[in-house]
């Protein structure tokens, strides 16, 4: 891949934007290669929980690469390339509503536009101390388009979220932190190991019972109490029947560490 890199170590999965040069910003092309990552992870079951982040110390992601978008608008229109994006959004996964493997947003710097929106995608988010978050798209003629609109009122009080939309404001990494949008922030240079101890505490976890968790609670928490609770949750009900639903107890009667399958 061009523009992305994937490294599995261990049950772990690893995306990065590789475009330091222009702040891990993504064009279209970049958005299919992510896509293609994120297909990987989806379809491998020996993946259990998967990190993204953006390389270098400035950037997670500036967002959509304006000035390639504008650079393209420039061409004849028969020689424009595909600007599309790709069906599960920007960077493939904005749009993803059915992967309930954890994933973890690895904020190495801003985390802007649509960057801020893929690491909204994430369940948790792991800053560094310089990070800055926003969207600053109202801006440059623009929304948050890749559900920014949509997420952040769901993950921030809605006067904050307000605030932040209807200003292209920046966000520092403590501010979000407090505001509950951030789960950890760390200087720079304890960003991996901290990244490191949440993925150790989900792979000690028993892989079905997180995606079932991960599912309950993302499908429940748009349906009335009563309604989410005689839902049928589809991991649920593999986690019930599987090896691992036996392996915890068992482990635990027998004070050992627990076999995990995923099976």
């Amino acid at each position: 891949m061009a523009f992305c890199k994937y490294e599995k170590t261990g049950h772990v999965a690893r995306i990065t934007v590789t475009r330091p040069e222009v702040m891990n910003a993504l064009h279209p092309p970049a958005g299919r290669e992510l896509q293609q990552a994120w297909d990987e992870f989806a379809n491998d079951d020996d993946a259990w929980v998967a990190v993204l982040t953006g390389e270098g110390e400035k950037a997670f992601s500036a967002g959509n690469d304006l000035k390639y978008t504008a650079e393209m608008s420039r061409l004849p229109r028969e020689q424009r390339p595909d600007l599309s994006w790709p069906a599960g959004g920007f960077g493939g996964v904005t749009n993803r509503f059915d992967l309930f493997k954890p994933t973890i947003a690895r904020v190495n710097g801003f985390a802007l536009g649509g960057g801020l929106e893929m690491a909204l995608w994430c369940d948790i988010i792991v800053a560094a101390d310089h990070a800055e978050l926003g969207l600053p798209e109202p801006r440059r003629g623009l929304i948050a388009g890749a559900l920014g609109v949509h997420r952040l009122p769901r993950q921030l009080n809605l006067k904050q979220a307000m605030g932040y939309l209807l200003t292209g404001r920046h966000i520092p990494a403590q501010r979000a932190y407090e505001l509950g949008l951030v789960n950890e922030v760390v200087p720079l240079a304890k960003l991996d190991d901290a990244v490191e101890a949440w993925v150790a505490d989900i792979v000690r976890c028993a892989p079905l019972s997180v995606r079932a968790t991960k599912e309950a609670a993302i499908r429940g928490i748009d349906m009335p109490l009563q309604e989410a609770a005689v839902a049928r949750y589809e991991w649920e009900m593999r986690r019930r029947t599987s090896d691992d639903a036996v392996e915890g107890p068992r482990a635990f009667a027998e004070k050992r560490a627990p076999n995990w399958q995923g099976k």
